[in-house]
């Protein structure tokens, strides 16, 4: 049996641990103990054991991804070193993922920081991918076994190597604890650094602080001995601040191990074995009578040929016959409460290669399988070719399979590129061979066809081939085709087919297949022919229709298309358009023709025809040329009515509109005696008639027109006959009614708005009966003022008015009133128009001047009369003036006495209106009426006074209380707009003895004087006492009473149900659950919770028969109280089920028989 090894342990057999501060680099006081929280920064693991470095590690197959490995190297303790790994990306189409491990699997991409970096960088002209590791600072536990993977697909790649971290040689260990474990506040590569051995070496490159006196004191032993909670108390006694890194040393100290009771000797830390071997795992008990029990990974091993036990006195003996890779686990032994544990490592045995790859020659198309066989079965082998290894995926070409110690590649349709050497690569050896794929003869059954295509029809090419297999290329004057969506490449067997959906004339030319890997190939010509095609979409002119402008040159290109070129002939009407032509001629040339017109003349307008012909057919069109010129100038214009400075003038369009539809006009007037015409509008006029405006009344003036189209202006247009602007004057304004009476009304208007050059003589009066048509005149004289009476009308007629402005053009538009005049006195019932303040209470001070003015309507004259508070108003106190629309009140110096409600009358005949002004005068108020002093208690005086018994007319707003020493007499404001009559004046000094005076105050100030308290308060020192207050206790005892009840229930048969309720009862209650009255006791289909009052029954798979009335009873020394539900079961069981589950006959009976019952219902 081989000797077991041990693994690598740390002196305590657990990683170290420490101790983060807080944000104030404070340790928390409550959390300081041995158990500590991991360091904040990375740590690298323990590493491997030299002797665990040939272990085989589970990983799926490999292949050379690394071009460049990192190497093993050794460093000092705080120096930097980097590892490199490279992997070629040529075939690789995505970058691939790589994995950096310390020891068997912790994965180091957790741990990047400040002593960790990873890098990674990519070289495009090499195509090569760098991947970089930094250590940084590195400690003594950075020493191990690294290990660096690469994946990419179903490749995979890695390496191991090894790191070597030196301690730097030390110098004298005699440190004073207490100066060492002092953090550094000077910012030092070591603060906050908490590795007690990083300290040690970094100590001469600080300047400690001197201390005054040698330590005389053994901390170490204190430390020692003393119990985890006490070791903040004895670092800050003895002055040491870095509490966490005096943890950390002291984790580092040895333990002695507290002696197992169960265990006399236990279990290595690891063992090895060979694969295949035989291994013994040896325990001695310190009492042999205790049960012992195996564990592999944590489940428990039963004895088994492979498992074997054995009992020698106090040993226990577990023996691992035949072990494989799967025995590579951790194991553990129980022995009552006490465990022990060990891992065991299964070192495989390198796997030879037997009988090596024999090489092979043969023809594309035909299956290759290659052979080796190794030492052992089931071991893991690599298939490379030409170095590489082989892919062996769902879509790769090759098959790998085993039978017992063969391996075989196989290669159903081999091609040349399988030409090559493979090899098989076994953990003890290698054997390669050398595979030749040669083509086959090639046959040609049929060859490719010249061909001629129509243009836009598909183009097929098609061939035969032998071998089928072999692929080929296609090629167009030399040039590869690649298909697209366009053009489609078929090969089915011996068939090559080359399609192309829509031909074009790029597709004409010489095509050729070469049949890959050979020397052959087959050529055809293929034609396009096109029929002829005239394009004259791309002209762009709507309905094919040409403009241009008279005398312009005219050159219109025309793009053709046809294969061959066409002939073109140019045609208008009968006559051929030759190309010798001398001012109109066509030509063509390559895939457009054209027709030039040098000078573009009237006659030229028409249309013109364009045949086109070839041997593949023939086509026509046509082209309508429009030439276009200005418009004739129109006849001279009609001025038919004329205003006192404008005129409506009306013309004919021209005869002729140049070919282009006339957009407008422009128009120009001017003075008969000059010689200037001026344009009248800078817009086109659409329509033939405009009114010229901002002519001078009294000249005469002639117009003339412009025509436009969209070629330009025509010539101007002969001169209207003369005419002079002359106009009456605009209708008068604003006519309304002043006045009327039982025989007279009158009117009154406003000058009219606009008065021509012959001014304004008067205006004419005029008035109809309603009903009438009959205007008379009622002023047979102008009148030049704008108010009039007529007069002599009859009482009671209705008459319409209207009035004209006169002057030497004549009589201008009348004015009329929209309704008309009853001829009679008009009562308007009177409404006084109390202006918006005065509706509230009018205030003023007394001694300020009071002048009111109140407006009001009626018709005639109304009668005002005033009153106040009923009576009538002295005349001597209060002044009064009335007009025809308003009311005047007047006080020069307002006293209290004129405070009081005003009642306002106005009269017209039997229509009264009445309003109400509320004035009040106000003034300051009186003092407070008495002031006295409730009580005197520590430092407070309680003070109650009663209102003032003047309160100015005005409510109070407050008070203001004052107060004064009673030495001095000096008056001190305590509080203002204070509103109740009773005060607590608080913070008097104690020993003097006070005055207090209180002011009322109202909307006009404070009062003049203040009433003062006839006695004074005494500020005496007190005792104090503290009162306290009995308590009774609260009886929480309380009968028990459900706050939630049960509930009807329906439950599924065969799935569980649960029944809830909830009660409150203080002490807390006796739960009893009952079905059908009968108490439900130790019975395992049913479970019964209760939790804070919460009270469940649950019904375990409930059959039809567990249906039925549900209690829950609750009891307790102060009553009971209980609540009911039904639970019915739906869906049932068979008689041999219920039989099973052990349900008595007569229950099985009562329930078959129920139902039957159901059923027959249903």
């Amino acid at each position: 049996m081989p000797e077991p090894t041990k693994k690598d342990e740390t002196p305590n057999g657990q990683p170290e641990e420490s101790v983060a501060p807080d944000s104030n680099g404070v340790l928390p006081l409550p959390e300081i103990s041995l158990k500590v929280s991991p360091p904040p920064v990375w740590s690298l693991g323990e590493g491997q054991a030299p002797e665990d470095l040939d272990k085989p590690i589970d990983t799926p197959p490999r292949s050379t991804l690394l071009i460049e490995s990192p190497q093993s190297a050794s460093m000092p303790v705080g120096g930097d070193i980097s590892f490199v790994a490279k992997v070629e990306a040529k075939d690789l189409l995505r970058k691939p993922t790589v994995k950096w491990f310390k020891g068997k699997w912790m994965d180091l991409a957790s741990k990047t920081g400040k002593h960790l970096q990873l890098k990674e960088t990519f070289e495009r002209q090499t195509k090569i991918h760098t991947f970089e590791m930094h250590i940084i600072k590195a400690k003594e536990n950075y020493a191990g076994n690294y290990r660096c993977e690469v994946t990419y697909k179903d490749k995979f790649d890695s390496c191991s190597f090894d790191l070597e971290v030196k301690e730097a040689e030390t110098g004298s260990q005699n440190i004073d604890i207490r100066s060492a474990f002092k953090r550094s506040s000077e910012g030092q590569e070591d603060a906050g650094e908490l590795d007690f051995s990083g300290l040690l070496k970094h100590r001469n490159q600080r300047e400690p602080k001197q201390e005054d006196e040698a330590p005389d004191v053994d901390v170490w032993d204190i430390l020692k001995n003393a119990r985890p909670d006490q070791y903040e108390k004895i670092a800050f006694m003895y002055g040491i601040t870095d509490l966490r890194g005096l943890l950390r040393r002291m984790k580092k100290i040895p333990k002695q191990e507290k002696k197992s009771e169960a265990f006399a000797k236990k279990l290595e830390p690891a063992y090895q074995v060979d694969k295949g071997g035989k291994i013994r795992l040896v325990v001695d008990l310190a009492d042999p009578t205790v049960e012992l029990k195996w564990y592999k990974n944590g489940q428990e091993i039963r004895p088994s040929p492979k498992y074997i036990f054995e009992h020698k006195g106090t040993q226990r003996i577990m023996v691992i016959n035949n072990c494989s890779v799967n025995d590579d686990a951790a194991y553990s032994v129980a022995a009552g409460d006490e465990k022990c544990a060990t891992e065991l490592f299964v070192k495989e045995l390198p796997v030879k290669i037997v009988k090596g790859v024999e090489p092979v020659k043969t023809t594309v198309n035909e299956r290759i399988e290659l052979e080796c066989e190794v030492s052992e079965e089931g071991a893991q082998v690599k298939w490379m070719k030409n170095g590489v290894e082989v892919p062996t995926g769902v879509r790769s070409r090759y098959r790998v399979k085993s039978e017992g110690t063969k391996h075989f590649l196989v290669i159903d349709d081999a091609s040349k590129e399988d030409t090559g050497t493979y090899s098989i690569m076994a953990s003890g050896g290698t054997s390669e061979a050398h595979v030749q794929v040669d083509l086959k003869p090639l046959k040609i059954y049929q060859d490719l066809q010249d061909m001629k295509v129509m243009l836009g029809q598909p183009l097929k090419l098609h061939c035969e081939i032998y071998p089928g297999n072999v692929p080929g290329r296609w090629y167009r004057n030399g040039q590869l085709i690649q298909p697209n969506d366009r053009i489609t490449i078929i090969h089915r067997n011996k068939v090559h087919r080359l399609e192309i959906e829509s031909s074009s004339l790029h597709d004409a030319g010489d095509y050729t297949f070469v049949p890959e890997g050979y020397s052959q190939s087959l050529s055809a010509k293929i034609h396009i022919i096109d029929p002829p095609r005239v394009h004259l979409d791309s002209l762009n002119f709507p309905d094919n229709t040409v403009t241009i402008v008279a005398g312009n040159k005219l050159r219109l290109e025309i793009p053709i298309s046809g294969e061959p070129a066409p002939r073109v002939v140019w045609m208008k009407g009968e006559r051929v358009i030759l190309e010798s032509g001398h001012r109109v001629r066509a030509e063509t040339y390559g895939d457009q023709t054209s027709l030039t017109i040098d000078i573009t003349e009237r006659e030229d307008s028409g249309n013109y025809k364009i045949v086109l012909q070839n041997e593949a057919g023939e086509a026509t069109a046509s082209v309508k040329i429009k030439v276009v010129d200005i418009p004739d100038p129109p006849e001279a214009p009609l001025v038919p009515v004329v205003g006192g400075d404008w005129c409506s003038m009306t013309w004919e369009a021209p005869k002729y509109d140049g070919g282009s539809p006339i957009l407008g006009y422009f128009i120009e007037r001017k003075k008969k005696q000059s010689s200037r015409w001026m344009r009248l509008n800078f817009d086109l006029i659409k329509e033939t008639s405009f009114e010229p405006k901002k002519m001078i009344e009294g000249v005469p003036y002639e117009v003339r027109i412009f025509a436009v189209n969209a070629i330009g202006v025509s010539k101007p247009s002969e001169p209207s006959k003369a005419f002079t602007p002359l106009a009456v004057t605009s209708e008068p304004t604003m006519l309304v009614v002043d006045d009327v009476t039982d025989n007279t009304v009158t009117v009154k208007w406003r000058p009219p708005e606009t008065i021509g050059a012959a001014g304004l003589d008067g205006y004419l009066v005029e008035y109809c009966i309603e009903g009438a048509n009959d205007w008379v005149v009622s002023n047979k004289e102008l009148t030049e003022k704008t108010k009039y009476t007529i007069t002599g009308l009859t009482p009671g007629s209705k008459i319409l008015v209207r009035v004209r402005a006169i002057n030497a053009a004549g009589p201008s538009p009348p004015r009329t009133l929209q309704h008309a005049i009853l001829v009679k006195e008009v009562i308007e019932p009177p409404k006084i128009r109390v202006p918006r303040h005065l509706k509230q209470t009018y205030t003023r001070r007394v001694g300020e001047a009071v002048n009111l003015v109140v407006p009001f309507m009626g018709k005639p004259r109304p009668k005002v009369t005033w009153l106040k508070e009923g009576k009538p108003i002295e005349p001597t106190h209060v002044s009064i003036r009335n007009t025809d629309c308003d009311s005047i009140i007047f006080i020069r110096k307002a006293e209290r006495s004129h405070s009081g409600k005003y009642e306002m009358t106005v009269q017209v005949e039997n229509h009264v209106d009445t309003a109400i002004i509320d004035i009040q005068i106000v003034d300051l108020p009186g003092p407070p009426q008495c002031v006295t002093i409730e009580d005197v208690w520590g430092g407070n005086v309680a003070l109650v006074w009663t209102p003032p018994k003047d309160n100015g007319n005005a409510p109070i707003t407050g008070y203001t209380i004052q107060k004064a020493d009673k030495k001095t007499m000096e008056w001190f404001t305590c509080i203002e707009q204070y509103h109740r009559t009773c005060i607590t004046i608080t913070e008097l000094v104690v020993g003097n003895e006070y005055f207090f005076r209180i002011y009322s105050e109202n909307m006009c100030g404070l009062s003049e004087a203040a009433t003062v308290t006839k006695k004074s308060a005494l500020i005496v020192k007190e005792g104090m006492q503290l009162k306290t207050h009995e308590f009774n206790d609260r009886d929480f005892k309380e009968a028990p009473k459900f706050t939630q009840p049960l509930i009807n229930t329906f439950a599924i048969a065969g799935y569980n149900a649960t029944l809830n309720c909830s009660v409150r009862a203080n002490p807390r209650p006796k739960v009893i659950w009952m079905k059908n009255k009968i108490t439900i006791l130790d019975d395992p289909r049913y479970r019964m919770f209760s939790n804070q009052g919460v009270c469940t029954l649950e019904i375990r798979k409930p059959s039809p028969y567990d249906g039925g009335m549900y209690t829950c009873k609750a009891i307790n020394d102060l009553g009971e109280a209980q609540v009911d539900c039904k639970l019915e079961v739906k869906g049932g069981f068979t008689f041999y089920e219920l039989m099973q589950r052990g349900v008595p006959l007569h229950l099985i009976d009562k329930y078959m028989n129920e139902h039957k019952i159901v059923e027959q219902e249903k």
